[in-house]
């Protein structure tokens, strides 16, 4: 029921995801406007179908419920509700009152769940995909979750692409371990944001609609209707699903959908959520070793107490909108447990809030992170200090393969570059200096067969491995194949909210 307050009010509590984060395009998908005009378009659908089907509904019922369906009476329908207290009787009468030709037939054979179940897999594959574009033509350049993802993948690979053969150390443990390439890294995140992609189309492509069931799903009421007529219930149930935008419906349910599709729904969002948390912490961290930020505007404050700051909170608001869409899921795994029979309805106030809160948070985060991707910043010279700081004990072992092959003894080099590391950590460590094991290999005599060769040895290009052709490699035969579907999308740039 929908409870008093003006939502517009500063008096009011409004949610953070619609006023302050979610694109203006998702917080309409999730409007009341969108909803119970969507309510009213299932409610037509089902009279167009009943009518072709041969029950006794008019051209003029049907034109009449056509013409009404934006002129929506929202005071009205509050007022119907709180006398009702039922939300979809009260749109039923609020609908009927502008439609009176056509009063006694809305809703005809339907329960709650007809409008209340098959909106909500609307909403689901609208964010998913653009069936939401059959209701609300406005938005069809609205961005959705596959299409975002995909641009955030596309700058992605852009930036990998440019960076594949460029040295950076890597870590394990956060502890400084083999060198990798900026772009190889990248690829990490591009990775999991693939497998995000791929689990989102599995979604969209196995949802499928309620349909036109009945109270307990036996289709009783609608054969009924039909005097018995097996055939024409299929048939309506068939015609109204095409109507809806899907290619197949449920043939069994009860009363509901069964609650494990919110469950697949959110738990490929949720998944979502740890890739971008992964990614937005890496980058979090490299800011703080100052090799990589995201993108910084010219007018913006990073503290207001220390004026040098440079947060990347745009990083952090991924993170903590990602942690907040990962225990979303919680929510259906609990309700399709509890689920009584043909259906209870302990599951509709928590399925108002965790699934709408869910699209609105995935839709933020991946419009942040598209920002992000699209003005990433790199240090080459921040990079390569952090480099030279730890290639040389990187390098102890070419140097003593070098070494071997000058006619040395490898135990007698292994001591002798294991005194000089310890002697350079302890300048790096104890004092506070550079690393200066390169410079202590120079100064002693005893490794004058491969001064000449250190150069060589010590160039960070020859510590990458094959990172550049795997980087190639990747992009071109798992990412642009996968996103040569979105190329058409590919030029929308991620306007950020506050």
């Amino acid at each position: 029921m929908s409870a008093g307050g003006d939502h517009g009010s500063p008096d009011t509590y409004r949610s953070p995801l619609a006023s302050r984060y979610a694109s203006p395009e998702m917080c309409f998908v999730f409007s009341d406007r969108y909803k119970f005009r969507t309510w009213r378009q299932l409610w037509l659908w089902l009279a167009e179908a009943e009518q072709t089907l041969g029950l006794p509904i008019t051209d003029d019922q049907i034109q009449e419920m056509k013409s009404n369906l934006d002129n929506i009476d929202f005071k009205m329908a509050a007022e119907e509700e709180k006398r009702l207290r039922h939300d979809v009787m009260a749109h039923v009468h609020t609908f009927g009152h502008c439609c009176p030709k056509a009063a006694g037939i809305i809703h005809l054979g339907a329960t709650s769940c007809y409008v209340g179940d098959n909106t909500g897999l609307i909403l689901s594959s609208g964010f998913i995909t653009a069936h939401y574009s059959l209701l609300f033509p406005v938005t069809d350049s609205s961005p959705v979750s596959v299409s975002q993802l995909a641009r955030v993948i596309s700058r992605l690979a852009d930036f990998a692409k440019e960076r594949a053969s460029l040295p950076t150390l890597g870590f394990t443990h956060f502890q400084p371990a083999q060198l990798t390439t900026v772009g190889k890294r990248c690829c990490l995140w591009i990775q999991d944001l693939c497998m995000d992609l791929q689990n989102l189309k599995r979604v969209r492509d196995d949802l499928r609609f309620r349909g036109v069931k009945g109270t307990t799903g036996t289709q009783a009421s609608f054969l009924q209707l039909f005097e018995g007529d097996d055939h024409k219930v299929e048939q309506l149930d068939k015609m109204v699903t095409e109507k809806a935008g899907f290619k197949r419906a449920f043939i069994i349910t009860g009363q509901t959908y069964t609650r494990k599709v919110d469950i697949e729904v959110l738990s490929v969002l949720a998944s979502l959520g740890a890739s971008v948390h992964k990614i937005c912490t890496d980058i979090r961290l490299l800011a703080n070793l100052k090799e990589m930020e995201e993108p910084f505007e010219k007018q913006q404050i990073g503290s207001s107490a220390m004026p040098y700051k440079r947060n990347p909170m745009r990083s952090e608001r991924c993170c903590s909108l990602a942690r907040h869409l990962m225990t979303l899921v919680m929510d259906p795994l609990q309700t399709a447990s509890v689920q009584w029979f043909e259906r209870t309805l302990d599951d509709s106030a928590n399925r108002r809030i965790c699934l709408a809160e869910a699209f609105l948070t995935a839709d933020t985060i991946l419009n942040t992170l598209q920002n992000v991707s699209e003005g990433l910043v790199v240090y080459p010279k921040v990079i390569e200090r952090r480099i030279r700081q730890e290639l040389p004990f990187m390098a102890t072992e070419n140097i003593i393969m070098a070494m071997v092959k000058a006619g040395g003894s490898r135990q007698d080099c292994h001591e002798k570059i294991r005194v000089l590391s310890q002697q350079a950590a302890a300048v790096v460590k104890q004092e506070g200096g550079d690393n200066d094991l390169i410079e202590r290999i120079q100064a002693d005599a005893y490794f004058s067969p491969i001064h000449s060769q250190l150069d060589r040895l010590l160039d960070p290009s020859s510590f990458t491995g094959r990172a550049s052709q795997q980087v190639q490699r990747f992009l071109e035969e798992e990412v642009y194949p996968l996103l040569k579907p979105y190329e058409s999308v590919m030029k929308v740039k991620a306007e950020l909210c506050l």
